[in-house]
């Protein structure tokens, strides 16, 4: 049967996976009565909330086409720089791409990130300007831009006669020319089979079997399983197989149990793989990504590609608050640890280390998205965590001065905003690169600015561009430290005591800031149940209650009307917090707390500290 192993590439909402959704569709994976949800890729509970893609996930069509029957493996990849470990290491098992354009955003930060990934593999991508039938489309002037993208990313000239499609995932249909309409994706099938060259692995057929690891899972029945494409030879279940490290040391031996392709959105158990299908095995216990496996008598292990390091870190601690304990089932340090080390195991984006302070460990990844979702799953899962600022990770340079991550950043946002926008960017030592209308009223702002100016920065944005702006960041390169910059300009309101707040307390207090709490919940002394209008911290009681008298009754409580309060989601409680304070995650809730909770050590601190 002919083979073609694809992947799909874009930046972050520019309908990957619903073009996905139709492939699977036009392809007869679906019986007539079967029940199709949208976006079928996405089967993580946070994926659907959140609407991206976070894992990438592998599927298979079958298309009859001019060249008769062939089977296209396709995945489907994040488009959130935070998660492009999963891309960088999905491109080395596949032998062509589908890079999608928005045909209204044009190209982006991400949509230059993936194709650099790409190129630099030496596939040759094929480029769907998708959305074509939105309003203010214009594929033109995307198609001359992704030109002049491939051009400066250093393509050859196979890579830069790529074939181009305009396409509309949506509605589901594509066409080479937007004069010749077509209903159907069968233009975008037939370019896949004619453009992406067959395995190259098929011609080593004969040679003895071996794989590179790229995902992993576990599996409740079978176990650990490894995915990636069979890089040669054959392979069927009892084959004695061994497994190599990047650096060709052995991990462990151990015999194939199920060998499992992908066949639409099913895995299915098959008797033979054979060199060039993507495929998953079961078997080993302590394989992991970028290992080889092979037969018995193999040295040497393949090449892995080298995934680019993390640029933000932060401190994952035990929660050791008042309230510890009494929502989550796992809450010790060592289940914690383990809980860390596995994600660091599946996910090779994310680096975990011991800290030096007790029960803490330091978990680096790619952006405060990547790590948040972390969090959200633990904290699904049972756990009970403290989770510090994020910070920058540093690279010492040649001359041994400190070096900087430095992020690419473009804004789409209405013309009356972009003043403040230049203006608070400016004041976090952003360099502005260009700036041009997009059409509709509104203007592109392309910025370098280091990683640290904008943790904490996408919640102000947000106020400030009334909701209305787009902020797109991906990581550029490293540069000498800029300096000093500003963070948050407002503190914050500290509880003074343990109890339960009380509704006429946070009535009095609702003139000092905004709430972040309501009446009738707990809170200690230390937490922090509100943020203050002026720049300073204030410690206040959230618990005194009105004094009650023979001439006031208790009933005159109830024509309290409290202004609802403003909870914080995880991501924005993680960019919120300034250096000494902590995030305390648990199942049912977020809090926000000084490290140090006592006010009186706390001010003996920050007096020692200046």
């Amino acid at each position: 049967m002919n083979l073609r192993n694809i992947a799909i590439i874009a930046h972050v909402d520019h309908g990957k996976t619903t073009l996905v959704d139709q492939l699977l569709a036009q392809s007869g994976v679906f019986r007539a009565n079967e029940a199709t949800v949208e976006r079928a890729m996405d089967s993580n509970d946070q994926e659907r909330e959140r609407g991206i893609t976070i894992l990438a996930k592998c599927t298979s069509v079958l298309w009859h086409g001019e060249a008769g029957e062939t089977r296209i493996n396709i995945i489907d990849t994040p488009g959130h720089a935070d998660f492009g470990g999963e891309v960088e290491r999905i491109l080395g098992m596949v032998d062509g791409c589908l890079l999608l354009v928005d045909a209204e955003e044009g190209v982006m930060p991400q949509t230059k990130f993936v194709l650099g990934k790409a190129l630099k593999l030496g596939l040759r991508p094929i480029v769907v300007l998708n959305k074509v039938d939105r309003a203010h489309a214009d594929p033109d002037r995307v198609l001359n831009d992704a030109f002049d993208l491939f051009a400066s990313m250093g393509a050859t000239d196979e890579q830069l006669d790529f074939p181009h499609l305009y396409a509309s995932g949506k509605q589901g249909w594509a066409t080479l020319d937007m004069n010749k309409p077509s209903e159907t994706l069968a233009p975008l099938f037939d370019k896949i089979v004619e453009h992406v060259p067959a395995p190259q692995a098929q011609q080593r057929a004969s040679a003895a079997p071996q794989m590179l690891a790229v995902l992993i899972e576990s599996d409740p029945f079978l176990g650990r399983l490894l995915t990636g494409q069979l890089h040669s030879g054959k392979l069927v279940p009892g084959t004695p197989i061994k497994a190599l490290d990047r650096n060709g040391n052995e991990v462990e031996r151990g015999r194939v149990t199920k060998i499992l392709a992908f066949r639409g959105l099913k895995r299915q158990p098959i008797d033979e793989a054979v060199a060039g299908d993507i495929i998953a095995v079961a078997g080993l216990s302590k394989a992991t990504v970028a290992d080889t496996l092979g037969s018995l008598e193999m040295v040497t292990a393949l090449p892995a590609q080298p995934i680019d390091p993390p640029t933000i870190s932060m401190t994952v601690s035990v929660n050791d608050s008042p309230l510890a304990g009494r929502e989550g089932d796992k809450v010790q340090s060592r289940v914690i640890r383990d809980r860390l080390l596995k994600e660091a195991e599946s996910n090779v984006a994310i680096r975990v280390t011991e800290s030096k302070e007790g029960d803490a460990y330091e978990v680096a990844g790619r952006g405060e998205l990547q790590l948040g979702v972390l969090i959200e799953n633990m904290r699904r899962e049972g756990f009970e965590v403290s989770i510090s600022r994020p910070r920058v990770v540093y690279q010492t340079g040649e001359n041994g001065e400190r070096m900087e991550p430095i992020e690419e950043v473009v804004i789409d946002v209405d013309d009356e905003y972009t003043g403040v926008v230049i203006e608070k960017l400016s004041t976090r030592k952003a360099e502005l690169k260009d700036m041009r209308p997009s059409g509709a009223g509104k203007t592109r702002i392309m910025l370098e600015a280091p990683s640290r100016a904008l943790i904490g920065y996408q919640g102000e944005f947000l106020t400030d561009t009334r909701g209305s702006g787009v902020l797109n960041r991906v990581f550029s390169h490293y540069e000498p430290h800029k300096g000093y910059i500003e963070g948050r300009s407002k503190g914050v309101l500290i509880s003074n005591s343990d109890g339960e707040t009380a509704a006429y307390a946070l009535w009095n207090l609702e003139e000092r800031g905004v709430m972040f709490i309501g009446a009738g919940e707990k809170t200690y002394q230390g937490m922090i149940i509100g943020e203050n209008s002026r720049s300073d911290d204030l410690d206040v009681n959230p618990m005194k209650a009105k004094q009650l008298t023979n001439v006031r009754a208790s009933g005159k409580d109830e024509s309290i009307r409290l202004t609802p309060p403003r909870r914080p989601t995880l991501e924005q409680a993680i960019a919120y917090i300034d250096d000494d304070e902590l995030v305390e995650v648990t199942p049912k809730n977020i809090r926000l707390r000084k490290q140090v909770l006592n006010p009186s050590f706390r001010k003996k601190r920050v007096k020692e500290d200046a």
